[in-house]
């Protein structure tokens, strides 16, 4: 039986770039500790770029084809001049938020004209709403009097300061979702699009909220399971990728290197990455334990990248448990990155050899979608709607514990064919699955039926 862990391979000469890393490959696998070398001090920007114009919807004739895009022109014309309003938490971090940063263009250009609104709130506020997050993907939480007081307040808060005249209205998540009762005697129609694995959610939490949500007219999960028993109509929408967003679209060469040198990782060697918001579901501290595992066979560099949203107040505290649990070793790179570090994310996923996203809940996680669209082999937690994306063996490889994810970064670092494979079919499966486009077509589609409604 082959061993894994010591594939037989071209030695590398002496004098070349990769001569560093096959010394180090071979003395990690023979036990002995390689040559200690100083971690180096990333350089990461801390001016935001101009924003890019959003693409058209004709720039996307080459990715989908002409025939799609009339057909999103022809069912969106019945809704010309019809007024949406998507809420939603923060304008910046998350999947949400990129997402809509893409969409709303795109509506806006079918001539459904549609707007953006973020809701406000203190810590206090945020606070809660994180707890309710994580209780509603299973966590423990006690929903005390104090709690509800609190969501409540800054709910009418935000009510009073905003103004729902709009034909259709999506809000996003539980955050906003007390918005509801602005709705009353008005002829609009209202959507709750939940983002979130309710598969197993905290009872007490789901309890208070589900009165909120059966007062819209209709509810948008995205994946089966996720779904509720509610005496509303519901609707599966998988969340999407823009093939020409910062993040994903093609990169030079040149600029990807240069933002592996500006962070300190090294081209020359493997590269595994997971790109995640620095949340405990994120799980960060198993993927330096699996990469603790692994590293006793293969040579590799961990890169945990990412940053913190406007409404985690937990993502300091979690961002420093990484950086212990990595201590001072120096191919464990942690980076802390902007929200306006899209390129920066394109190019490290890029530059990568394997992707994982060991998350512990997910609604979906679109970094996932990122890594299959970049054609990356792609190891990720059977969990959410993940298995929506990863088919196991297929499009990337599932796993079930931090030993799992450490036996499977071994695995593709040592069957790089098996990992090609898997890359292409990935990009496959997001290519008909999960693009922008498509999920602008389900809206449409969604928003007719709605207002045809008498409801």
């Amino acid at each position: 039986m082959q061993d894994l862990g010591r594939p037989t391979a071209p030695q590398p000469d002496s004098s070349s770039p990769a001569a560093e890393a096959s010394v180090r490959n071979a003395q990690t696998q023979a036990g002995t500790p390689a040559p200690a070398r100083e971690r180096r001090k990333p350089r990461i920007s801390e001016t935001p770029p101009a924003a890019p114009p959003a693409p058209r919807l004709a720039d996307y004739e080459s990715i989908i084809g002409k025939s799609q895009l009339d057909e999103l022109r022809f069912v969106a014309s019945p809704l010309r001049g019809k007024r949406v309003k998507m809420v939603n938490s923060t304008a910046m971090g998350g999947g949400v938020a990129e997402m809509l940063n893409r969409l709303v263009p795109l509506l806006d250009e079918l001539e459904i004209k549609t707007g953006w609104e973020v809701i406000t709130g203190g810590n206090d506020f945020f606070e809660v709403t994180k707890a309710f997050h994580n209780a509603l993907h299973g966590g423990e939480f006690t929903l005390t009097q104090q709690a509800r007081d609190v969501f409540m307040l800054h709910t009418e808060q935000n009510r009073k300061r905003m103004s729902f005249d709009e034909d259709l209205v999506v809000i996003h998540d539980p955050q906003p979702a007390g918005l509801i009762s602005s709705k009353a005697g008005k002829s609009s129609h209202w959507v709750w699009r939940c983002h979130i694995d309710l598969s197993h959610p905290n009872r007490d939490v789901w309890s208070f909220l589900h009165p909120m949500v059966e007062q819209y007219d209709a509810a948008v999960f995205s994946s089966p399971a996720f779904a509720r028993s509610l005496a509303i109509p519901q609707a599966l929408f998988y969340p999407c990728i823009d093939p020409l967003s910062e993040k994903n679209k093609d990169l030079d060469e040149k600029y990807i290197q240069e933002v592996c040198d500006n962070f300190g990782v090294d081209r020359s060697r493997p590269i595994v990455t997971q790109i995640s918001r620095f949340d405990r579901l994120k799980d960060p501290l198993g993927v330096i334990k699996a990469y603790k595992m692994a590293k006793k066979y293969v040579d590799f560099q961990l890169v945990l990248a990412g940053g913190g949203a406007s409404d985690d107040p937990e993502g300091a505290v979690v961002l420093k448990e990484a950086q212990e649990a990595a201590g001072d070793d120096p191919d464990v790179i942690i980076l802390e990155l902007p929200p306006w570090s899209a390129l920066e994310i394109n190019a490290l996923q890029r530059a990568s050899t394997i992707i994982v996203q060991k998350s512990l809940k997910e609604g979906f996680g679109l970094t996932v979608t990122e890594a299959l669209w970049k054609a990356k082999p792609t190891i990720a937690s059977a969990v959410g709607g993940i298995p929506t994306q990863v088919i196991d063996k297929h499009t990337g490889l599932l796993v079930h514990s931090v030993e799992g994810c450490a036996y499977q970064i071994r695995y593709l670092l040592t069957h790089p064919e098996f990992g090609a494979q898997l890359g292409r079919n990935g990009r496959e499966h997001v290519k008909e699955n999960f693009l922008m486009t498509t999920n602008a077509r389900r809206w449409v589609m969604l928003f007719r039926i709605l207002s045809s409604s008498n409801a």
